[in-house]
């Protein structure tokens, strides 16, 4: 391995820590009680190293937003064997949910949190592309619905919008703890309820 190789690993293997260090103490204090100065002293590095490979927490919390989608992709891979656009159409839902809750904080950063949107926003990358890609997944699948007689009189761009947006409103009003505050006779299970309610109308459809 030249030198030059040797620099560039160990670069990257410094970049991951960080990064890892930034989730734990997210996970553990929440985003916004999280400071550079935190992650600096979790992974015993000094704060200046921190800010040579990122220029703020925007940064830091973009990366990471980049590799919870990576993380929900691999939720989604097990879709790709399921032919039938409307069984995979539910079981996106299923596993979009599954996501969530499994990773709470993770969740909060890519679609609730303003800060990675500002740091896409402030850069020259105009584009959201890890929400570009997962919501044509989705659409992808309702059109193929659409295709074979599902969902008549509807159009597949937004009725996919009011989808993600009914999913992702049940997730953020759960992670939250919204429906905690709401006397709900079965709380703990008034995410999946819901779900199953939103099923038995796109059955009809």
């Amino acid at each position: 391995m030249s030198i030059a190789d040797r620099k560039a690993r160990e670069k990257e293997a410094l970049k991951s820590l960080i990064l890892k260090g930034a989730k734990k103490l997210f996970l553990e204090r929440g985003i916004e009680q999280t400071t550079i100065r935190n992650i600096a002293d979790e992974i015993d590095y000094s704060v200046g190293t921190v800010y040579v490979y990122f220029k703020d927490k925007n940064a830091i919390l973009h990366d990471l937003h980049s590799i919870g989608f990576q993380e929900l992709g691999g939720y989604f891979k097990e879709l790709f064997t399921v032919k039938d656009p409307m069984e995979r159409l539910k079981k996106m839902g299923i596993m979009y949910l599954k996501f969530a809750m499994e990773n709470n904080e993770m969740y909060d950063l890519m679609f609730i949190v303003k800060a990675p949107m500002e740091f896409i926003e402030s850069s020259e990358k105009e584009e959201w592309n890890e929400g570009i890609g997962t919501f044509s997944a989705l659409r992808k699948t309702v059109e193929e619905c659409i295709a074979i007689g599902h969902f008549k009189g509807h159009f597949a761009e937004p009725l996919s919008f009011m989808i993600w947006g009914l999913v992702h409103g049940m997730c953020s009003l759960e992670i939250r703890q919204r429906t905690k505050g709401v006397k709900f006779s079965n709380p703990d299970q008034i995410l999946y309820q819901g779900y199953q309610e939103y099923l038995k109308i796109i059955e009809k459809l």
